[in-house]
């Protein structure tokens, strides 16, 4: 029988082609500073690791659905960080880490060939992969309008976004969700960065004021990686329309998708718990303010990024030099061009190092 590869199929894996860069990063006397990922690298909190300690003694299999004390915390912290009303408990459905939820969902909702999946046009890679992945069409198109008579059948919104940290302001996310309704369309919100704003405001597809309160195809998928430091751990939720999560559980049942008990415990503590989550904003918010400044001393614009763990930067040249010009002094940063074409002449540089290594990369940029 033929073997079929399904990752023919796939764009490379982007971080693939920066081996060069990074090599030369690392070549730097004082060494590499890689702002190129988001990957956190503060402590987790000692709660939350007691909370994981505290039931890996339990040998029975968890549920998909998860438990209660977990959805109930994740309501709540919606309610209490995001002014987000009108969610169930029963409406939250755990992941095994938000990147899995969002490659899988076009699969999961039953999406295939004929279909048609909206993405922004400077987009997390996951977006078009988990299109491709159910064998759908992908599309990247801010302004909706713009498709014509086009009809979708999901549409990814990404705010605050990744890489760009722009905030879609309440009346753009009201367009999208009419746009899509009139259309009979999903949308799905990634929130991964919504506790990280630093200027404007950023609100959930999932606020009434730009729901109306009704959750109607709408999905909002958010992740405690970057506000609790869990990206080890592969903690997030997806949560919204009652008539969607339900599908997605029947489906994660039947495919074993469970998030492990001990994970369970530490998001329910985390979820809880705004303390360590607001501790983490702040050493954010310190990191940015340092970066940032020495960014542009350095002569480059930084665009949006009014939230996020992201500069979006340019000085009007080829993404690829500008790559190279900052691993000649140490840091490695991504791209513009892994996001789509209209990055071709930024760079993505994370905030996500120690206060050490920020620091060497401030003092490098304005040596």
């Amino acid at each position: 029988m033929a073997r079929i590869s399904v990752a023919a199929g796939l764009p490379d894996f982007p971080w693939d082609s920066l081996t060069a860069p990074k090599e030369k990063a690392s070549s730097h006397p004082d060494g590499i500073v890689n702002l190129s990922v988001g990957t956190p690298v503060d402590p987790v909190d000692q709660i939350i690791r007691d909370a994981l300690n505290a039931v890996s003694d339990q040998p029975g299999y968890p549920t998909t659905i998860g438990t209660q004390d977990l959805r109930t915390a994740a309501v709540n912290a919606l309610a209490r960080r995001y002014g987000v009303t009108g969610i169930d408990a029963g409406d939250v459905l755990p992941a095994i880490g938000t990147k899995e939820m969002i490659a899988w969902l076009p699969t999961l909702l039953g999406l295939g060939q004929g279909d048609l999946v909206v993405i922004p046009e400077l987009a997390y890679p996951t977006y078009e992969v988990g299109a491709l992945l159910a064998g759908a069409r992908v599309i990247r198109a801010d302004g909706l309008n713009r498709l014509g008579p086009e009809n979708a059948s999901l549409v990814f919104v990404n705010s605050p976004s990744n890489p760009t940290g722009k905030v879609l302001p309440v009346d753009h996310l009201r367009k999208v969700v009419a746009w899509a309704r009139e259309r009979d369309a999903v949308v799905v919100s990634d929130e991964c960065y919504l506790g990280l704003t630093w200027e404007d405001e950023s609100v959930s597809i999932l606020d009434p004021r730009v729901s109306d309160g009704d959750h109607t195809n709408l999905l909002a998928v958010h992740s405690l990686s970057k506000t609790s430091n869990l990206a080890s751990y592969r903690a997030g939720f997806v949560t919204g329309d009652p008539v969607l999560v339900r599908d997605l559980l029947e489906v994660r049942k039947h495919a074993g998708m469970i998030v492990p008990l001990p994970v369970q415990a530490a998001m329910t503590v985390a979820l809880n718990d705004d303390e360590h989550e607001n501790l983490q904003r702040e050493r954010y918010r310190a990191r940015r303010t340092e970066l940032k400044a020495a960014v542009e001393k350095a002569g480059f614009t930084v665009d949006h990024s009014q939230a996020g763990l992201y500069l979006w930067a340019t000085r009007g040249e080829p993404c690829r030099d500008t790559v190279d010009w900052f691993a000649e002094r140490g840091i490695l940063v991504a791209p513009g061009e892994f996001y789509g074409p209209s990055g071709s002449e930024h760079v993505r540089i994370a905030l996500t190092a120690t206060d050490e290594r920020i620091h060497a990369a401030a003092e490098r940029l304005t040596a």
